[in-house]
């Protein structure tokens, strides 16, 4: 449990919600009270990944939310390449949901932790 917060805490970082303030700046991104996902975000997730094929996309949290003229989600992911033995990464899964209720991938980015702890460096 222990990393999987530390998991969820580097990716806060990642996407620059870490220092939110307590009430949503119009247009900033909000960090979501629980990691927790959703039934409603879970269809949101599920509609955007319906053509994505060759990489596996589990949401093991929910991290924020972004109100634009629609929504944008942030997900930190598991994913796994479909392919014997692949060794699976954590990765940040961008969503954009329209007022329609449309739901397309804005972007897959790499969670990179060992690139934000690393140790200082001895002089």
């Amino acid at each position: 449990m222990k990393k999987m917060i530390a998991i969820i805490l580097a990716a806060m970082l990642l996407i620059g919600v870490a220092a939110a303030v307590a009430e949503p700046m119009l247009g900033g991104w909000t960090v979501a009270e629980s990691a927790e996902i959703t039934e409603e975000q879970k269809a949101i997730f599920d509609k955007a990944m319906e053509k994505l094929v060759g990489v596996g996309y589990e949401p093991v949290a929910y991290l924020a939310s972004q109100v634009v003229a629609g929504t944008n989600h942030c997900f930190l992911c598991k994913a796994t390449v479909i392919y014997p033995n692949a060794v699976p990464e954590y990765k940040l899964v961008y969503i954009y949901q329209d007022l329609q209720g449309n739901a397309e991938i804005l972007n897959i980015a790499d969670l990179d932790i060992a690139g934000l702890a690393q140790p200082p460096v001895a002089e």
